[in-house]
């Protein structure tokens, strides 16, 4: 977070124009740029929206990590065809905030790639997309949920089962 207080000075003198903040993505300081995608979820400006959806290309993970941390704070469902995207990304922490966000959003149009989550390799991945989809509710995920019911790992079996209680 000290990356963002860096910012944040500069960031006080443009609430009302994020121009300077968003012209920091494209810094070539992985610091700069994860700060400026951190301010730019704090800024509450959904004018930041379309910048950071360009920012999910960039080629550090941790940008991409606080891009979606960001789309998912500045809780616009504009961003949700995008931050659906991102659920393929490379990066399992990537995907991980995905979710997150995702979750945040509250989105129905995510249900169908949240469950094709639930087939990810990674733990991780598996829990939160069956902790998102119970949280959303949609019954097209109940399912998918119960065929977690038998995964090897316990944390996922909670995780479903808990999910399956939220959808009844």
């Amino acid at each position: 977070m000290n990356q963002a207080a860096n910012v944040s000075i500069d960031f006080s003198f443009c609430m009302n124009d994020i121009s300077l903040v968003v012209s920091e993505l494209r810094n070539p300081s992985i610091k700069k740029r994860r700060a400026a995608a951190i301010l730019l979820g704090k800024s509450a400006d959904l004018s930041a929206i379309p910048h950071l959806i360009e920012a999910l290309s960039d080629t550090h993970p941790g940008v991409r990590s606080d891009v979606v941390q960001a789309l998912g704070r500045l809780g616009d469902s504009s961003a949700v065809a995008a931050l659906i995207t991102s659920l393929d990304d490379t990066d399992t922490m990537v995907r991980a905030a995905t979710i997150a966000a995702i979750g945040k959003l509250k989105d129905r149009d995510a249900v169908n790639p949240l469950i094709r989550c639930l087939h990810d390799k990674e733990i991780i991945i598996r829990i939160g997309a069956a902790e998102v989809l119970g949280k959303l509710r949609d019954h097209r995920a109940i399912g998918p949920l119960k065929n977690l019911l038998n995964d090897p790992f316990s944390q996922v079996r909670e995780a479903a089962e808990e999910a399956i209680q939220n959808l009844r």
